[in-house]
């Protein structure tokens, strides 16, 4: 079978070959980092089994695309720090970012979505009252931007534009700057995602597995096995639950963010993504 995994702590006894089935065979593909595979799984069905964000899961699902959901969440975390802005430019608050320019490196991307429903839901900035700058088009190839959605010109980056003041904000990924005038813009971000997440009673997932349609059942259950097994050998870390119940109030939360953003048509049954 051939799969798209990154390498975590959940994964790694897996890809390390210390979990194994006699049933099943993954052939990792060697794409790092694995979002930048994201439009493969989605576009191409290239992959068996894949990890994938949830937005894009959801949109793809909304799209017809024939993948189903696995239990197993890969990355999870809670979003309220990885939006940024030049301190050095002045004070701002996120309430401030109606009328302003916010950079993303895609308007879909999962952290995105996260964000949005955050200054949504706490501090009252209607998402479509502020311009998205963005430098990448969405991994499904169906989503329009909407028109409060313009692309960076060719050559910017997302840091560059945020220092030479181009935009207001940024929402960063994985690797924050290190430039010490880029600070969180939501206050005490760490209590505020404490506070959301003792709120929602959810966690904010970003990756999740997905499969496709075509793999038997009995293959899918078998690299359930396997996932929840490399996940047990690194400890069962909190921010990546296992299982449909564990997860069934974290998928709640990001199919009504994503919902309500208008990135699927409308809100599905968390069984659904199962089947």
């Amino acid at each position: 079978m051939k799969a798209l995994l990154g390498d975590y702590p959940v994964t790694a006894a897996l890809k390390r070959g210390e979990v194994r089935s006699d049933r099943v065979r993954l052939e990792f593909a060697d794409i790092r980092p694995p979002s930048a595979g994201f439009k493969r799984v989605v576009r191409d069905l290239e992959f068996d089994v894949a990890e994938l964000a949830i937005t894009t899961f959801l949109m793809a699902k909304a799209c017809g695309k024939p993948l189903v959901l696995l239990p197993a969440v890969l990355v999870g975390r809670l979003q309220h720090s990885y939006l940024v802005y030049n301190a050095e430019r002045g004070p701002l608050a996120p309430r401030d970012l109606a009328g302003r320019r916010v950079g993303v490196r895609s308007y879909s991307v999962t952290t995105g979505m996260w964000i949005r429903g955050i200054l949504a839901e706490d501090h009252g900035v209607d998402p479509d009252r502020v311009t998205w700058v963005t430098f990448e088009e969405a991994h499904v190839a169906e989503f329009r931007d909407p028109p409060n959605v313009e692309r960076a010109a060719p050559g910017k980056d997302l840091v560059g534009m945020l220092l030479a003041g181009e935009i207001d904000a940024a929402v960063v990924g994985d690797s924050k700057p290190a430039d010490p005038r880029i600070r969180p813009l939501i206050p005490d971000a760490e209590a505020a995602a404490r506070a959301w997440r003792q709120r929602t009673g959810a966690i904010q997932i970003n990756h999740m597995v997905a499969a496709r349609k075509s793999v038997a059942k009995a293959d899918r259950d078998e690299v359930c096995r396997l996932l929840r097994e490399s996940r047990r050998a690194a400890g069962d870390p909190d921010m990546t639950p296992f299982g449909l119940e564990e997860n069934r109030r974290n998928l709640e939360v990001a199919i009504d963010y994503v919902h309500r953003q208008r990135l699927i048509p409308r809100r599905y049954a968390v069984e659904e993504l199962f089947q």
